[in-house]
């Protein structure tokens, strides 16, 4: 399966991608997300500054306001 960062405190989607057989990553810091497939966030910290600074060519799918499910479909989605 596919391997997603998702930031930490977002663990009840860590789980749900678990259970579906997805290589989890905690994204703790931006060089966590390299050679991750696809990324998910809580969307609470995006573009602050006013700067995006890409460091993944991967999608990344922002979790706020979707269930565990919604993300898991939404991660299969991208990546298929």
């Amino acid at each position: 399966m596919a391997r997603v960062g998702v930031e930490q405190s977002l663990t009840n989607i860590q789980q749900a991608l678990r259970d579906k057989g997805h290589d989890v990553v905690e994204l703790k810091q931006e060089s966590d997300a390299t050679n991750c497939d696809c990324c998910v966030i809580t969307g609470m910290d995006s573009n602050v500054m006013g700067m995006q600074d890409t460091v993944t060519k991967a999608p990344v799918i922002d979790a706020n306001g979707l269930s565990a499910d919604e993300v898991c479909q939404a991660v299969e989605s991208r990546l298929s």
